[in-house]
């Protein structure tokens, strides 16, 4: 691949002014492998319509050749992603267009600049490597390579159980840990299920479904039936932590905004010797009772900046679902903070009188 400079234009008579010198940038990048250059396009450029339309430039493909057109700092997103994309082909990789979204969220530092795309790391299976698909997920990645606790904390579609579980399944192939433990609060999402039938393993299932949904992806299916059944993955609900020494383990609490401070503590007392903890949830989610203070909150508050323990948070920028599930919880959030605002307005309010009466006596 080769990056070809733009072509010098004429002196113009007329002197432009510096603020407006950089306000349009265009380059040309060449791709050497033909064969790749329709897979980088996609059917009916359809990947390079997606680039387009997510940094605000103007693709055009002669040959084996793309012109990219715009903002210098979108430019230089649009190249840095299309080389992304590029180099993945040429690794034997395929590309889709949630591929070509996670290229455009780690190019684009302008609008997110926590990580350059240079710097992305990868968690390395037998099935292969997983890597980010958002900065906010590059340094997630990061932490939990390097952190024997770690929270993470962000709403739907972040990635925060896939990835511990993608780091879970790496360390116990290279022999780092002995075991998986995954675990989740059996709290219902809103709804009363009452009484499910069957023995325990087929009650707390329902569950811990999303936990078995990504030791799928990462394990065939037969290691995983293996590896359950010799006890090299459990998957357990809290409740049944209690009282347990975890060593030599990398243990997974998901949903733990729906742990209540005493579970939570009993949780991430039970670390042993070379384990690793992970623990996820989402604050704006929380099914406990109405009144019941939340565990993962009051863990935050008490052990955040203490040594050892690392904490990332996600946002609507690293959501990597359906565009319409950032959208959703943008929504929300905002809506959110418009109540919020409501009621800090009714208080003030409220408080008027009395500080009216006050000052008249």
């Amino acid at each position: 691949m080769t990056h070809l400079a733009p072509t010098p234009a004429a002196p113009s008579p007329i002197p432009a002014r510096p603020a407006q010198a950089v306000l349009h940038k265009a380059v040309t990048t060449q791709f050497d492998d033909n064969a790749l250059l329709p897979l980088l396009l996609g059917d009916h450029d359809r990947h390079l319509v997606r680039i387009e339309q997510a940094l605000g430039v103007r693709l055009s493909c002669r040959g084996n050749r793309v012109a990219i057109a715009g903002t210098p700092a979108r430019v230089d997103a649009a190249q840095a992603a299309l080389t992304h994309l590029y180099r993945r082909l040429e690794r034997g990789a395929g590309i889709s267009l949630s591929e070509v979204d996670a290229a455009v969220r780690l190019a684009d530092t302008e609008a997110d600049p926590r990580l350059p795309l240079a710097d992305v790391p990868a968690i390395r299976t037998r099935r292969g490597a997983v890597g980010p698909r958002s900065p906010g997920q590059a340094a997630y990645m990061e932490m939990l390579g390097r952190s024997d606790m770690v929270f993470a904390i962000g709403p739907a579609g972040t990635g925060k159980t896939y990835l511990a579980v993608a780091q879970a399944v790496a360390m116990l192939q290279a022999g780092r840990v002995d075991r998986i433990v995954l675990s989740r609060p059996a709290v219902e999402a809103g709804e009363r299920l009452g009484f499910l039938p069957g023995d325990l393993k087929e009650k707390v299932d329902p569950y811990l479904r999303p936990l078995y949904d990504a030791l799928h992806d990462m394990l065939p299916g037969e290691q995983v039936a293996r590896r359950l059944a010799n006890g090299e993955i459990e998957v357990a609900p809290l409740a049944f932590m209690r009282g347990r020494t975890l060593a030599h383990s990398f243990v997974i609490l998901d949903e733990a905004q729906n742990t209540t401070p005493v579970q939570m503590k009993m949780f991430l007392t039970r670390m042993g010797e070379g384990t690793r903890m992970v623990i996820t949830g989402d604050l704006s989610q929380i099914d406990l009772p109405a009144g019941q203070r939340c565990g993962l909150r009051d863990a935050l508050d008490t052990l955040e900046g203490v040594a050892g323990i690392g904490v990332s948070r996600f946002d609507r920028r690293d959501v990597v679902r359906h565009p319409l599930v950032a959208a959703i919880v943008d929504a929300y959030d905002q809506r959110d903070a418009a109540s919020g605002d409501q009621l800090r307005e009714r208080a003030r309010a409220a408080d008027q009188p009395r500080a009216d009466d006050a000052s008249r006596t």
